[in-house]
């Protein structure tokens, strides 16, 4: 028989056609938690998107379920710990948004500090009345040219974040839990503590995932240590106490914030929409284009079948679910 699997997200046609070769596979696109609880006994493997959130109470109800495949680098939409207990592989996705997501990034640091979305908004509203009101108004606009970038994780997305950073003529710093020397060879990157590269760069770049660890990593504290400087969020909207950052950027202390990612997703109110020169705010879209959407396609249908190969991938996140679960028993095809 072959595995049933149920793709919960609008996943690109090729990847589909590859991995309806295999599997019977029903797209139901971003089902309530309702419609799932009751459906998802059905189903061998999910693949899922970061908009499908996967608790405790729908992996209870996943009698068959043997696999959860993320369409996305991050997993904290799911609850690995759960699905570890009931023996249920998790995988997700690297290399393949790197690329576009450090493009991303260096995007909204150039739009920051050269307020390129302000001045969009600016002509579009007509105030353009003059030249002087141009040259008198917007004098606080400053180069990414001869700036210190801090980059706060280097995994593939920081390391493609600094090639492109130091190509712009910026000095490179930053902070991993393991000290990237490649990376430091390839284009001369420092490594320092954490709250040391907060207090000696002029831009902090935020390319961490969401962990215990790194929830509200950058907090009031934390933010004291950043005056005069700006700070870009390409990881995730839980690593920034957002209020902490609104108050710094409310009293000048914080220069600006530029950021894909919120504590709470889809935002529709915030105080950060009054300041429109001091932010830049997009709808979490970094690794959106459609290169990197088919390429993770691809790599969540690959990931999927390995283990219904009975093969162990390896983006596999739970690794200690080997131990309750061997991958020879779940082996479909």
């Amino acid at each position: 028989m072959r595995p049933k699997v149920a793709v919960l997200f609008k996943m690109k046609s090729k990847p589909l056609e590859e991995l309806r070769k295999y599997c019977d596979a029903d797209v139901i696109l971003y089902p309530s938690k309702e419609e799932l609880l009751s459906i998802i006994h059905k189903y061998d493997g999910l693949m899922i998107s970061p908009l499908n959130k996967i608790d405790a109470e729908i992996i209870e109800k996943a009698e068959k379920l043997k696999v959860i495949s993320c369409h996305s680098a991050g997993y904290d939409h799911v609850d690995v710990d759960a699905a570890t207990k009931k023996g249920i592989y998790v995988t997700k996705v690297s290399g393949v948004l790197s690329e576009a997501v450090a493009e991303f990034a260096i995007g909204l640091i150039i739009a920051l500090l050269r307020k390129i979305v302000y001045s969009d908004k600016f002509i579009r509203q007509g105030k353009w009345e003059s030249h002087r009101v141009v040259w008198s108004g917007f004098k606080d606009i400053e180069t990414v040219y001869g700036k210190k970038v801090g980059i706060l994780g280097m995994g593939a997305i920081g390391k493609a974040i600094a090639r492109r950073a130091k190509a712009l003529g910026t000095e490179i710093l930053y902070w991993s839990r393991s000290r990237k020397e490649d990376i430091e060879k390839e284009v001369n990157a420092k490594y320092l503590p954490f709250d040391e590269v907060l207090k000696q760069s002029d831009i902090i770049v935020l390319a961490l995932p969401a962990t215990k660890e790194t929830y509200h990593i950058i907090n009031e504290k934390r933010l004291k240590l950043m005056e005069g400087k700006y700070l870009v969020n390409i990881g995730r909207g839980v690593l920034v106490d957002e209020k902490a950052v609104i108050k710094a950027l409310k009293e000048g202390k914080l220069k600006g914030y530029a950021t894909d990612v919120f504590e709470n997703e889809p935002i529709q109110e915030s105080e950060l929409f009054e300041m429109e020169w001091e932010t830049v705010l997009t709808p979490h879209y970094a690794g959106l284009s459609k290169e990197s959407m088919e390429d993770m396609g691809f790599q969540t249908v690959k990931n999927l079948l390995k283990i219904l190969r009975g093969e162990v991938p390896e983006d596999l996140v739970n690794k200690e679910v080997l131990k309750i679960r061997p991958i020879e028993s779940i082996k479909m095809l």
